[in-house]
């Protein structure tokens, strides 16, 4: 156990052997079999007759499984009668999936929960530490369903074809390790060129009621399904795959009332753009999104997917939509009508209980909501669309757009593509084309050769357009951008989910906006931020003024969808044969050995490594773009750590003083010199410390150059949980105005830490929950 965990201090409850949770496990159904014995005749009739009916798969890849809705059921039954109260849907599918039903304490807020996921996905750059960790476990197959998705580490250069290419020949050793290590572990494998994992998910693996966690930030994009789907790092994946129950402290539960109905250049975009300008960045922090209510029905099931994808930039725990007739048209369209069937038989228990309390309730009129466009440097920065060129003008934003880009998990469904087409074609039929670059990324392989039989690739090629890899490309980072220079000051605009500075291509200069790909259509079109499309016009190429009319689009293919290529590989019956191998010299793989264990001793005299200040979100802490090359080695890509990070005594990215030697030096310089020296270190920062993505390298290469705590204002969820595992101490301010108070050359001691129990957090304030640390 410890050889995966990686020396992470747990509390004796968290690390029960398997051994024990097999026994538990037969207890339990031992203790059930009385209890059907003893009600008789008629329940033992009842159980015949569900046990008669047919199985359903959870996917059309994995026929030996099945969906059961009757032990979801069971679960909702016993919580809701201990409870006593109606439950929301968020509690229904969670609770379903306890371990204990019976004696898990359950507190929302307050306690932590121990679940039962239905399956894991991993994306592949994040995959490669997963699996290297479910490596060292030595156990010989995973205990859940469970996938690989070849989408991070294609680079957007030139087109999808060649770019797909040229990644296959650069990434070889890796996706040749990750096929491998699915096919030794039974772990199913999307090749590269497949599609970004959030859109294959919903195509193949989210249903009503499944419980899923990915090693992704945007795993939520299941909850257009309905489904509970969460983003979390590769050790908690890890866990599950080992058959160990999933801890997640009990979520609170944030209800958006829906009403009206969408209609004109409003898409479901702008539903979680206002949601995010709402909220903010931290506002869903510890909570379940829960929409609800009569707007819901005029969203397409896609579109719920949009919404719930991008809750990730408010940090909640995950977003999630009730089942309903939307959910069942996509579902009978992607082939799973049987689940469709399966779902309307158990729909009481995919739809909320009448009368249930959310701790917070946003209301939103649809038919009153306006497009939106979230910017720059923030994605809860929210603006009506009529409004961003007076803003920008004032903020002296750059106002000409430079470039479009249209995709990514958020916004690529056969929906979004036919609305920017229905753009793009009125442009063409007035001998116009756009004026910014402008890029397209399906969201699969399905969704790419759909739109391409459906003629929406070469209209969106026509008006200017690059059809770029089936993966995720820009979003995260993976542009070889050449139309400005680094550090021109210029903007994009995407219909992404996150635009952090830096985040899309490296350039801290690039004001990047988050909108709909209709809005972002229409200003590649355009070319400014002060064009309107509700009230502004074009001028066509004969000199005629037009106005666009609002963009259309079928929800779904009137044909079937085309599956493109078989990108699909499916694990072994056996694999005693498969050899997974990983050479010593490799600069892209590192096998990992477990980290030293805690002494039991205070932590005493931690130098400051570097005082962060203002935002930090995982990119800072560790940069995906060029460095997603290293995310199989750990060593290597350590030398990212913090670079990105701003050193409140200089106000400089990636230079600190190093108190040993009175030079500066990049942090990870400084770390590793601190580490060969023996001085243990600690990292300071301010609110919501590591928001973004799920990435677990960047609560890994603290701890591999020698980190011991990282102290801050607050964390984000995943962040938090990240540095738990991987055996930092997560501590936050008992006083958030103590983050003044400490100087970067400080030294800092924890102390009483011999008086907790593994795993426990010292410092508890008073009113701390379990578990949380808070410094004093």
């Amino acid at each position: 156990m410890d050889a995966f965990k990686l020396g992470f201090l747990t509390s004796p409850d968290s690390t029960t052997s398997l051994s024990v949770n097999k026994m538990a496990s037969y207890c339990m159904t031992v203790t059930r079999l009385r209890l059907v014995l003893g009600e008789g005749a008629r329940r033992l009739h009842v159980s015949a007759a569900f046990n008669a009916k047919p199985k359903v798969a959870m996917s059309r890849f994995e026929p030996g499984t099945s969906i059961s809705y009757e032990k979801l059921h069971e679960n909702i039954d016993i919580v809701r009668k201990r409870l006593n109260r109606p439950l929301t849907l968020s509690e229904k599918i969670v609770y379903g999936h306890l371990d204990d039903p019976v004696g898990q304490d359950i507190a929302r807020g307050r306690t932590y929960l121990r679940l039962r996921p239905d399956r894991v996905a991993m994306q592949d750059a994040t995959a490669q530490m997963a699996m290297l960790q479910f490596i060292s476990s030595g156990l010989p197959k995973v205990a859940v369903p469970s996938t690989i998705h070849c989408d991070h580490l294609i680079e957007a250069q030139i087109g999808g074809v060649e770019d797909l290419k040229r990644a296959k020949e650069v990434n070889q050793e890796v996706y040749n390790f990750l096929a491998t290590a699915g096919a030794k572990y039974g772990v199913g494998f999307w090749k590269p060129g497949s599609g970004i994992i959030h859109q294959i998910i919903l195509e193949n693996y989210a249903y009503p009621g499944v419980l899923l966690i990915g090693t992704d930030s945007h795993t939520p994009n299941g909850g257009g399904l309905g489904s509970i789907c969460i983003g979390v790092g590769g050790a908690d994946a890890v866990d599950v795959m080992a058959g160990i129950p999933w801890e997640l402290k009990c979520p609170n539960v944030i209800g958006v009332k829906l009403t009206g109905s969408l209609s004109g250049w409003t898409s479901p975009k702008d539903v979680i753009l206002k949601v995010a300008g709402i909220l903010t960045v931290k506002g869903g922090t510890g909570a379940i999104v829960e929409y609800h209510g009569p707007g819901v029905d005029s969203i397409s099931c896609t579109g719920m997917a949009t919404i719930c994808n991008m809750g990730a930039e408010i940090g909640a725990t995950t977003s999630v939509f009730p089942y309903n007739h939307r959910m069942k048209t996509y579902l009978n369209k992607t082939g799973r009508a049987d689940i469709a069937a399966l779902a309307d038989e158990h729909k009481d228990d995919l739809v909320p209980d009448k009368g249930c309390k959310y701790d917070q309730v946003i209301e939103i009129n649809l038919s009153e909501l306006k497009p939106h466009i979230n910017g720059p440097f923030t994605p809860d920065l929210a603006h009506p669309v009529s409004e961003i060129g007076a803003v920008a003008e004032k903020n002296g934003w750059p106002l000409e757009v430079k470039v479009g880009l249209i995709g990514s998990c958020t916004n690529s469904s056969y929906e979004d593509m036919g609305r920017a087409a229905s753009l793009a074609k009125q442009a063409l039929d007035k001998g116009l084309k756009c004026k910014a670059a402008f890029t397209v990324t399906p969201g699969s392989e399905q969704i790419r050769a759909t739109i391409e039989r459906d003629g929406f690739s070469k209209i969106l090629r026509d008006v200017g357009g690059v059809v770029l890899a089936n993966a995720c490309g820009p979003c995260i980072g993976q542009w070889d951008r050449k139309d400005v220079k680094m550090g021109e000051k210029n903007t994009i605009v995407t219909s992404y989910n996150r635009n952090f500075t830096s985040r899309n291509d490296a350039n801290p200069a690039t004001h990047a906006f988050v909108t709909s790909p209709e809005i972002v259509t229409a200003l590649a079109i355009a070319g400014t931020l002060k064009f309107d499309p509700e009230t502004d016009y074009l001028t066509a190429a004969n000199g005629e003024k037009f106005k666009l009319e609002p963009p259309n689009g079928d929800e779904l293919p009137a044909r079937d969808f085309d599956p493109g290529q078989d990108t699909y590989q499916h694990p072994p019956a056996e694999s005693g044969s498969v050899m997974v191998d990983v050479s010593p010299t490799s600069t892209r793989l590192q096998l990992l050995e477990p980290f030293d264990k805690w002494n039991g001793k205070d932590l005493e005299d931690l130098q400051v490594l570097i005082k962060v200040k203002g935002k930090c979100t995982t990119d800072h802490i560790s940069a995906a773009g060029p460095w997603l090359k290293f995310r199989g080695h750990l060593d290597n890509i350590s030398n990212n750590m913090l670079i990105g990070a701003i050193n409140i005594e200089n106000d400089a990215v990636n230079k600190i003083k190093n108190r040993l030697t009175g030079e500066f030096g990049g942090v990870p310089d400084v770390a590793r010199h601190y580490k060969a020296n023996g001085l243990s270190w600690v990292v300071v920062g301010d609110d919501n410390y590591g928001e973004g993505s799920s990435r677990e390298h960047a609560a890994l290469e603290p701890r591999h150059l020698g980190g011991r705590v990282i102290l801050v204002k607050s964390f984000a969820r995943i962040h938090e949980t990240n540095l738990k595992k991987q055996g930092m101490l997560p501590l936050t301010f008992a006083d958030p105005t103590d983050y003044d108070k400490i100087r970067p050359d400080d030294k800092i001691s924890i102390t009483g830490l011999a008086t907790f129990a593994p795993g426990k957090a010292c410092c508890l304030s008073p009113q701390a929950p379990e578990g949380s640390g808070e410094a004093r």
